[in-house]
């Protein structure tokens, strides 16, 4: 079993699509993706990735760590806080995208240096931020 969750990802991308009275074409347009890719993932064919997933989850009005749940890329119960953080950091109406990606960055750093987290990020695809050394002067 190869795809997992991707079925029941499918399943509930389709039922959220027809609750926000979209088409397929109309959430394929206003998350950027192909029509016939986001079909296939309906349809539990194909796995997309975790940008992908943010983008349809930004066009449906719904949080992307459900879909993150979904497709298998977190573990719901070992990750639940972290998910929970990681919501209330996207959701932030006061931050900018780019704000909440270095936010995210350095959240997962702290976290894998305290040992939590490093699978699920890895799978995520997120950046690790060097450790700050010494603040240097211009002089």
């Amino acid at each position: 079993m190869a795809s997992l969750n991707v079925g029941n990802l499918g399943e509930y991308l389709r039922e959220q699509r027809r609750n926000a009275q979209l088409s397929l074409r109309q959430l394929a347009d206003a998350a950027g993706v192909s029509n016939p890719y986001l079909s296939q993932i309906e349809r539990g064919l194909r796995k997309p990735s975790a940008e992908v997933l943010q983008q349809v989850a930004k066009a449906l009005r719904i949080s992307a760590e459900t879909l993150y749940v979904r497709a298998g890329i977190l573990d719901a119960e070992r990750d639940r806080d972290d998910v929970e953080t990681r919501a209330v950091i996207l959701a932030d109406p006061s931050l900018n995208e780019g704000q909440k990606q270095v936010l995210l960055q350095v959240y997962e750093s702290f976290r894998k240096e305290n040992g939590f987290g490093a699978d699920a990020d890895a799978e995520v695809g997120t950046a690790s931020i060097p450790e700050a050394g010494p603040k240097q002067t211009a002089g």
